[in-house]
């Protein structure tokens, strides 16, 4: 299995690694620091040696290395990959962000998250909620705004799956569980927020600047839908 360079250090720009095989869904390495789509995240882009880079994704718990037109690799191969790293750091402070949104609303109305989608320019979150009050997520969001100022660390450990699924708050996803592995990795951030989590995410919440809301949907009975940008 390709070891995720992107779990060890998120702000890892650029790797050297093995090419293993060449497959119709993508390149497979040794080690990569792409960080693959997946959880409502979008992928890493970028280069390996001349190749670009357009998407990577997981398949049966496999990275692959999707290479734009013509471009090809060879198994055995040496490379050197070079992450967007402007992308990427939008992709972590927005992901950080919205796992403080969702901690901040799951506190004060118990909603769960029923989808989302993180992009580097705008992202969303679905919520279970079936009152709405358009004051009150304002007040949220200052909330979360106060949360990331406050300069909370962000950090990750593993814990068994079955300890980690009877740890309350964990898990915020309705209708949904995680990978079934042995061991779930788990995202701290501060006394924010604590939940299993695959993702990249900055180090420190200080980094994501300020939190502003682009537009609130009703997306059905009982589905909210967030959109969020950030400021620097």
């Amino acid at each position: 299995m390709t070891e995720k360079l992107f779990w060890q250090d998120a702000y890892m720009r650029e790797f050297d690694a093995r090419v293993e095989s060449v497959e119709d869904v993508g390149v497979r390495l040794d080690r990569t620091a792409f960080n693959p789509r997946g959880g409502g995240l979008v992928s890493d882009v970028g280069k390996l040696n001349a190749a670009d880079v357009v998407e990577v994704v997981k398949k049966d718990e496999e990275i692959y290395h999707v290479l734009g037109g013509g471009a090809s690799l060879k198994p055995g191969e040496a490379v050197h990959g070079v992450i967007d790293w402007e992308r990427r750091h939008r992709v972590m402070r927005m992901h950080t962000t919205a796992h403080i949104l969702s901690a901040v609303v799951n506190r004060e109305t118990g909603a769960l998250i029923t989808g989302n989608q993180i992009a580097p320019v705008e992202s969303r979150i679905d919520f279970s909620l079936e009152a709405f009050d358009r004051d009150k997520f304002g007040g949220y969001v200052k909330m979360a705004n106060e949360a990331a100022a406050s300069g909370a660390e962000v950090r990750s450990f593993f814990m068994k799956r079955e300890e980690a699924l009877n740890t309350p708050g964990f898990v915020k996803l309705a209708d949904a569980l995680p990978p079934a592995v042995a061991e779930l990795r788990i995202v701290k951030i501060g006394e924010i927020d604590t939940q299993a989590d695959g993702g990249v995410h900055v180090k420190n919440t200080s980094e994501i600047g300020e939190i502003v809301v682009n537009k609130i949907e009703n997306k059905g009975k009982s589905n909210r839908r967030l959109y969020f940008s950030l400021k620097p």
